[in-house]
Protein backbone atom coordinates (compact mmCIF):
# COMPACT_ATOMS: atom_id res chain seq x y z
CA UNK A 1 0.00 0.00 0.00
CA UNK A 2 1.72 3.16 -1.20
CA UNK A 3 -0.34 5.42 1.05
CA UNK A 4 0.21 3.54 4.32
CA UNK A 5 2.65 6.20 5.49
CA UNK A 6 -0.27 8.66 5.76
CA UNK A 7 -2.01 6.35 8.23
CA UNK A 8 1.09 6.30 10.39
CA UNK A 9 0.82 10.06 10.96
CA UNK A 10 -2.21 9.61 13.22
CA UNK A 11 -2.64 7.83 16.55
CA UNK A 12 -3.81 4.24 16.23
CA UNK A 13 -5.37 1.85 18.70
CA UNK A 14 -3.90 -1.64 19.02
CA UNK A 15 -6.88 -3.02 17.10
CA UNK A 16 -6.29 -0.61 14.21
CA UNK A 17 -2.60 -1.51 14.07
CA UNK A 18 -3.46 -5.21 14.00
CA UNK A 19 -5.89 -4.55 11.19
CA UNK A 20 -3.28 -2.58 9.23
CA UNK A 21 -0.64 -5.30 9.54
CA UNK A 22 -2.88 -8.32 8.94
CA UNK A 23 -5.09 -6.72 6.33
CA UNK A 24 -8.29 -4.79 6.59
CA UNK A 25 -11.39 -6.64 7.71
CA UNK A 26 -9.18 -9.19 9.48
CA UNK A 27 -10.70 -8.55 12.89
CA UNK A 28 -13.40 -10.99 13.83
CA UNK A 29 -16.68 -9.86 15.37
CA UNK A 30 -16.22 -9.10 19.06
CA UNK A 31 -12.55 -8.18 18.78
CA UNK A 32 -10.89 -4.82 19.11
CA UNK A 33 -12.99 -1.76 19.84
CA UNK A 34 -16.39 -3.41 19.42
CA UNK A 35 -16.19 -5.35 22.68
CA UNK A 36 -15.49 -2.26 24.78
CA UNK A 37 -18.62 -0.42 23.75
CA UNK A 38 -21.08 0.48 26.46
CA UNK A 39 -24.64 -0.76 25.93
CA UNK A 40 -26.96 2.17 25.23
CA UNK A 41 -29.46 3.37 27.79
CA UNK A 42 -33.03 2.39 27.02
CA UNK A 43 -35.85 4.89 27.62
CA UNK A 44 -37.01 2.76 30.58
CA UNK A 45 -33.55 2.84 32.15
CA UNK A 46 -33.35 6.60 31.62
CA UNK A 47 -36.72 7.04 33.33
CA UNK A 48 -35.62 4.87 36.28
CA UNK A 49 -32.37 6.83 36.53
CA UNK A 50 -34.27 10.11 36.49
CA UNK A 51 -36.64 8.91 39.24
CA UNK A 52 -33.77 7.67 41.39
CA UNK A 53 -31.94 10.95 40.95
CA UNK A 54 -34.93 13.00 42.10
CA UNK A 55 -35.47 10.59 45.00
CA UNK A 56 -31.89 10.79 46.34
CA UNK A 57 -31.10 14.36 45.33
CA UNK A 58 -32.35 15.83 48.59
CA UNK A 59 -30.52 13.38 50.91
CA UNK A 60 -28.12 15.33 53.13
CA UNK A 61 -24.51 14.19 53.41
CA UNK A 62 -24.98 11.16 51.20
CA UNK A 63 -23.38 10.15 47.95
CA UNK A 64 -26.14 10.45 45.37
CA UNK A 65 -24.40 8.29 42.77
CA UNK A 66 -23.68 5.49 45.27
CA UNK A 67 -27.35 5.47 46.29
CA UNK A 68 -28.46 5.38 42.66
CA UNK A 69 -26.06 2.52 41.85
CA UNK A 70 -27.35 0.53 44.83
CA UNK A 71 -30.95 0.82 43.63
CA UNK A 72 -30.44 0.78 39.87
CA UNK A 73 -32.11 -2.35 38.45
CA UNK A 74 -29.77 -2.54 35.42
CA UNK A 75 -26.70 -4.50 36.57
CA UNK A 76 -23.25 -3.80 35.21
CA UNK A 77 -23.43 -0.02 35.07
CA UNK A 78 -20.40 1.80 36.43
CA UNK A 79 -20.29 5.00 38.42
CA UNK A 80 -18.79 6.80 35.44
CA UNK A 81 -21.57 5.61 33.11
CA UNK A 82 -24.25 6.81 35.52
CA UNK A 83 -22.62 10.23 35.97
CA UNK A 84 -22.14 10.64 32.22
CA UNK A 85 -25.78 9.74 31.54
CA UNK A 86 -27.05 12.13 34.22
CA UNK A 87 -25.00 14.96 32.72
CA UNK A 88 -26.26 14.09 29.26
CA UNK A 89 -29.89 14.08 30.41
Amino acid sequence: NKKAFVELLFWKSPAAVCEMTKGYSSLQEGEGTTRSRVPPWTPQQEQELRELYWKYKEVEGGDIIAAILAHLPAPGRTRRQVVKQLVRM
